[in-house]
């Protein structure tokens, strides 16, 4: 019987742009949690037949994993202190500095 292979393109591709997306106070955790969760599913199916599937690719796999949950990490981090940025100084002081770094950018070019 033939061996199946692992792609693990999808899960590189969602953890990519969930970083990314990290810019967007930390959004990027779910795109970062479902490529974990694909990666995690498919390892697991991996794991209850494993002659069924190549070790390298369940390697690659897993190595997908660990990227998507770096990157998930990374983005909870950035989107907890989002969220306390916003409670602690407030929104329109957020938009103000914003704006001053903005401005202050286009007056350097």
């Amino acid at each position: 019987m033939e061996q199946q292979k692992l792609n693990p393109t999808i899960v590189y591709v969602l953890a990519i742009i969930g970083l990314f997306c990290c810019c967007f106070a930390g959004l990027g955790f779910i795109l970062a949690g479902i490529a974990f969760f694909i990666a995690y599913s498919k390892l697991n199916a991996a794991k209850l037949n494993p002659e069924n599937y190549e070790p390298a690719s369940v390697k690659a796999m897993d190595t997908a994993k660990t990227v998507a949950l770096v990157i998930l990490a990374i983005n909870v981090l950035y989107f907890i202190y989002s969220i306390y940025q916003i409670s602690t100084v407030g929104w329109d002081e957020m938009m103000r500095k914003s704006q001053e770094m903005m401005e202050q950018y286009q007056q350097n070019q």
